[in-house]
């Protein structure tokens, strides 16, 4: 970390793929009432950044910024400084999500300043480099749970797409807390990883399920899977079935949440919420992390150290 008054981080000025992102200098700023400094020790490579980099997102008008575009959405890392107003001491290992496209700021950097409520505490006995996959698909899995809510006796049947994704394995590993049956569907190879969320499994949609979560980008089933008077959950805002046949139509905003947050790190520290690291790379890769990413087939996150 420079010790000039900057930091570094990665952003992208004119989105063209993984070869526009740059590595920049930034002025380091203190915390104000109620923020926190924090160096981070992790920032995971998640979908939606893909998608920053290629200028998908600048094409639907969600960025419009002067300079630069900030990259990275989670993280995990210690406490540099505090405003006033913040009960947390210099050193304190935490986690957090910095949440929306238009920002010239994210986690793919040294360090950043969020709101003390959008971060927790990371429990002893879990590493930042696993912490840091947390926050952004947990704290998803969690509030996609709300929206289902509890399973009524009567259609506890439970379909999520995409179960061996980051999403869909929180889904699928929390649900049966809110009494639902679950069912994964995933490809062949991932068979043993989505039973062993305890879930059952298939590669396969057919029709008639009680509820279905669609954690994949592509929401290729639409309603068809969701029996008439269903429900059905996605995580796409820009592509929302129609409504049909009676069916409860949600998709995913997923909002920071720094109590929830907490409660999953501690999920995830006893081994009840899933966490998967497939490679960790220096923030000088991020281009090489997003390429491999692109290539697809990895199972867990590439996570960058600043």
């Amino acid at each position: 970390m420079n010790t000039a008054g900057t930091f570094r981080a990665a952003v992208v000025r004119t989105p063209a793929g993984p070869d526009s992102i740059e590595i920049i200098d930034v002025p380091v700023v203190e915390p104000g009432p109620g923020e926190v400094r924090v160096g981070v020790a992790a920032a995971p490579v998640n979908p939606t950044d893909l998608g920053v980099v290629s200028g998908f997102f600048h094409d639907l008008g969600m960025i419009d910024q002067p300079e630069h575009t900030g990259l990275g959405w989670d993280f995990a890392g210690t406490v540099l400084a505090t405003g006033p107003g913040v009960d947390l001491a210099v050193g304190t290992r935490v986690a957090g999500v910095v949440l929306g496209f238009d920002r010239d700021f994210g986690t793919y950097a040294e360090q950043l300043v969020v709101p003390a409520t959008d971060l927790a505490v990371v429990p002893d006995g879990l590493d930042l480099v696993t912490a840091a996959t947390v926050p952004l698909s947990g704290l998803s899995a969690a509030q996609i749970l709300d929206m289902l809510g509890d399973a009524p006796a009567d259609g506890d049947r439970l379909l999520v797409i995409g179960a061996a994704g980051a999403i869909g394995a929180g889904v699928a590993a929390l649900a049966p807390d809110r009494g639902w049956r679950v069912t994964g569907l995933a490809k062949a190879a991932d068979e043993q990883f989505v039973r062993g969320l305890g879930a059952d499994f298939v590669t396969a949609v057919e029709p008639g399920w009680d509820a279905v979560v669609d954690a994949t980008p592509q929401q290729t089933w639409g309603l068809k899977p969701v029996r008439d008077g269903g429900v059905f959950v996605g995580v796409r805002p820009n592509i929302v079935p129609a409504v049909e046949r009676g069916i409860t139509v949600n998709v995913l905003m997923v909002r920071s949440d720094g109590p929830r947050l907490g409660q999953l790190l501690a999920l995830a520290a006893a081994g009840r919420l899933p966490t998967r690291v497939h490679a960790v790379l220096p923030l000088d890769r991020a281009a090489d992390a997003h390429r491999a990413m692109a290539e697809g087939g990895a199972r867990g996150r590439y996570v960058l150290e600043p």
